[in-house]
């Protein structure tokens, strides 16, 4: 398959009800809004979510789409504590993995490898150990002895990304300042779809920025979805800085008249009202 794109309805019409999904970006950053919204407009629920979380997590949890959250933590970055989350995790209403950054990253590189876990120093002496009976240590079978965290691997069914560029092929490029491990949720996973600022001809990709900056290889992705500003509210440097205002009304609007006003229709209906809250504040 040469030509992978799709709309954020046909990439999110590939998923199904129970399954494990990555989101990538990181806490308010580069998140791919776009295809959490039009996941939030499907049939979908009882998703297990892989994230470093944000508003992704926040806006899945209030719709109620999740029944188990793997993470090292949920913010808004500029708002330390995302708030549905929070209200999801007080009532009891999602099952928790909560590890720490690096444990979550090398349980990414241990499902991108096809290995069963991966032996980290991370978590050691930690109260992750108490709060996640389930993890196990493993000992150094050398001559140092050296015991281990045994990270399980973090196998996805699917991984959802935003790059601010990509090509047909499913290459896709980060212009800003940081990767966010986007490249891994691809490889941990069995199907990955990326969504975009902008769709450019392969050649595009290098003539004005580095190699390094082709993160996600095209062997790993499943669909190719454009969508400009498709990570708002959170940012897309250097395109865009999140939308502090409106992260601000998010976080402050109950979530029955926030999604009445801004996720009852498609993501043009969604990017129009976003809009005209802002031509109300002038």
């Amino acid at each position: 398959m040469t030509d992978k794109l799709l709309t954020p309805e046909e990439a999110v019409g590939r998923l199904h009800s129970g399954m494990t999904v990555g989101i990538g970006g990181w806490g308010s950053r580069r998140k791919p809004m776009a295809l959490v919204r039009a996941l939030l407009r499907s049939e979908i629920t009882d998703l297990t979510i892989v994230s470093y979380g944000g508003p992704d997590v926040g806006l899945l949890a209030a719709a109620g789409k999740i029944r188990k959250l793997v993470t090292a933590f949920v913010t808004l970055d500029s708002i330390p504590l995302e708030p549905h989350f929070r209200t999801a995790r007080q009532s009891g209403a999602i099952e928790l993995t909560e590890i720490d950054e690096a444990m979550f990253m090398w349980g990414l590189h241990a499902a991108a490898n096809r290995l069963p876990f991966m032996p980290v120093r991370a978590g050691i002496g930690s109260d992750v150990m108490r709060v996640n009976p389930s993890l196990r240590t493993v000992t150094s079978p050398y001559d140092d002895g050296e015991e281990f965290v045994a990270v399980p691997a973090l196998r996805l069914d699917a991984a959802l990304v935003h790059m601010n560029r990509a090509d047909r092929l499913g290459n896709g490029q980060y212009l800003g300042p940081d990767p966010y491990f986007d490249d891994l949720f691809c490889e941990a996973a069995d199907a990955a779809y990326v969504s975009c600022e902008q769709v450019v001809e392969t050649a595009e990709l290098t003539k004005s920025a580095s190699p390094q900056s082709l993160l996600v290889k095209r062997h790993y992705v499943t669909g190719v979805v454009e969508t400009p500003n498709g990570a708002h509210f959170t940012s897309c440097a250097p395109d865009y800085g999140r939308d502090e205002a409106f992260q601000r009304l998010y976080a402050a609007t109950p979530w029955p008249e926030f999604a009445e006003r801004f996720l009852s229709g498609n993501e043009k209906a969604y990017q129009s009202a976003v809009q005209a809250w802002h031509e109300e504040q002038k």
